[in-house]
């Protein structure tokens, strides 16, 4: 690693941050759903752990039970947001892999955790 000069790190560091950029666009498009209740209420996510979608089956809603409801919503949409986080981190480290194994050790980069 010693062969690294501070132009080469410059130029991986430029990659990494365009990289990053493409998986973030990409995540906007990429979901996950997570359910609560034995499914009455589904939370779908995407990538960017936004809310996208929310169901509830009518069966539910005909209970007229208002705090079961909220309940179900507010675990569906948690189960669906570290759903997302998890995607996001895996798409993440598979982009790292490739791109920061030539990185010197200790070079940190604002923003990019693994």
């Amino acid at each position: 690693m010693g062969n690294l000069n501070l132009m080469d790190i410059l130029k991986q560091v430029q990659n990494v941050q365009s990289e990053l950029e493409k998986i973030k666009k990409e995540l906007a498009y990429k979901k996950v759903t997570a359910a609560s209740g034995g499914g009455m209420v589904e939370a779908t996510a995407n990538g960017r752990q936004r809310i996208v979608d929310i169901k509830i089956e009518p069966e539910l809603l005909e209970q007229n039970d208002k705090e079961m409801i909220e309940d179900l919503i507010v675990a569906a949409v948690n189960l669906a947001l570290e759903e997302s986080a998890k995607l996001a981190n895996q798409e993440l480290n598979k982009a790292a892999g490739g791109i920061l194994g030539n990185l010197p050790e200790g070079i940190k980069i604002p923003g990019f955790n693994l």
